[in-house]
């Protein structure tokens, strides 16, 4: 019997579980490697945040998708190094040969090299990081409502580094928090003293949209109350203050980090084989260099004529690519393999309830009506009918009682802590 080729993929975003999904069942002996049990659809990250759903709703276990697989199996483990040279990876605990090795291990929050801000702002680039702010922020109020004094000005600031779309997603939504929820849990408290700041380095927000997107953008967080602060540049944070390059200062103890991502790079490569943290590959995803090893989504960074700067690390990008690597794994022989082109399909972001904008290669909106496109189309891409059931469920009740029940401050105990 013809020995079938062992396939590798590090990582299980976007990029490494398409590409396991287009060769499971296929003639091919396909392990997944990842360092959490599950795959989590992160444009909803913002929405755990702040309460919104909860995060089983956006997460699905890599043991759940494949558990009727033929040939597609899933560990456990971190990923330490790359043995190029015995077509081995080390991880932590464990070692496994290829035949081909796909790197889709995605990116991380980059703080550009500050500790500080690395440790004392928040990140949200997975489940645990969204969690941790959800508790943090909620913790603030419980603490103010003990103290019943504005004593620490910081508690009733909270800032989010960042004009993307992630950065707006969530000052949409924390400041409809702020109106909304927080006055009804907390009825006590004055919430005119809370501030939903955005410090963005840009002219205006969503920069990498159309101006009309931008425009529309900038007057929906100010309609929402947001203090939105362009053309500044954070230098550091020490857990009390945010500094600024123009010498602004903003006490805060609620600073959420959206300022840009860089590449999760493992170790076994050298430098020459990088561009701003991403592997260089070809037409075909293949590592520079390298006849057996591929880098997909947005750890690869590939120049084509359209795009001769790398193209933008968003889930449209990382999905066909891993797509038609899929299926030019597939193919006999590699003199049949299709270069990756990138077809642009769009971009939208949503700045709180019945306020969205949407650019579309054909047209471009905004509003009522973007608002929706945004909401059905973030629906159709949740992986499973009961996840899309659940979010469906909580957006219903949240947008008919201007109220989610999601607000749980989950703390892990202490080793050995019990409960009185």
């Amino acid at each position: 019997m013809e020995t079938r080729e062992k396939v590798i993929i590090i990582g299980g975003g976007f990029a490494g579980l398409q590409l396991a999904k287009t060769l499971n069942n296929k003639n091919k002996k396909v392990i997944v490697l990842d360092r959490v049990n599950h795959h989590m659809f992160q444009p909803l990250f913002y929405q755990v945040a702040c309460g919104r759903i909860e995060p089983s709703n956006i997460s699905f276990p890599f043991r759940k998708i494949f558990q009727r697989s033929r040939n597609t199996q899933f560990r456990l483990t971190e990923v330490k190094e790359i043995d190029a040279a015995n077509n081995k990876v080390i991880c932590d605990g464990a070692e496994f040969s290829y035949d081909k090795l796909v790197i889709a291990t995605g990116c991380k929050t980059n703080f550009f090299g500050n500790k500080d801000l690395e440790g004392k702002a928040f990140g949200m680039k997975n489940t645990q990081e969204a969690i941790g702010i959800r508790n943090h922020v909620l913790m603030t109020f419980e603490k103010l409502i003990l103290e019943k004094s504005r004593s620490d000005d910081g508690n009733w600031n909270i800032v989010i580094v960042g004009s993307g779309p992630t950065g707006v997603e969530l000052a949409g939504a924390f400041a409809e928090m702020k109106k909304e929820i927080l006055p009804r849990d907390y009825p006590y408290m004055n919430f005119d003293h809370l501030k939903i700041i955005l410090v963005s380095s840009t002219e205006k927000p969503l920069a990498v949209m159309s101006p009309e997107a931008q425009t529309k953008s900038e007057e929906y967080l100010k309609d929402l109350g947001v203090t939105f602060l362009s053309q500044e540049y954070v230098t550091d944070y020490d857990g009390d203050k945010v500094y600024m390059k123009s010498g602004k200062e903003i006490a805060s103890n609620n600073v959420i980090w959206a300022a840009g991502v860089t590449g999760n790079v493992v170790d076994g490569f050298p430098a020459e084989n990088l561009v701003k943290n991403r592997y260089i590959v070809d037409r075909f995803n293949k590592i520079k260099g390298y006849e057996n090893i591929y880098a997909i989504g947005d750890i690869a960074y590939m120049e084509t004529p359209k795009y001769p700067q790398g193209h933008p690390q968003v889930a449209n990008v990382a999905i066909n690519q891993a797509k038609n690597l899929g299926k030019n794994l597939l193919k006999k022989t590699s003199g049949d393999w299709i270069e990756y082109e990138y077809d642009d399909k769009g971009s939208l972001a949503t700045i709180g309830k019945h306020r969205a904008v949407v650019d579309l290669p054909f047209i471009k909106f905004q509003g009522f009506l973007a608002w929706y496109f945004w909401m059905f189309l973030h629906l159709m891409l949740i992986l499973s009918v009961r996840n899309k059931l659940a979010v469906f469920f909580n957006w219903m009740w949240s947008y008919f009682n201007k109220d989610s029940s999601l607000r749980l401050i989950i703390s892990p105990n202490k080793k050995n802590e019990t409960v009185q």
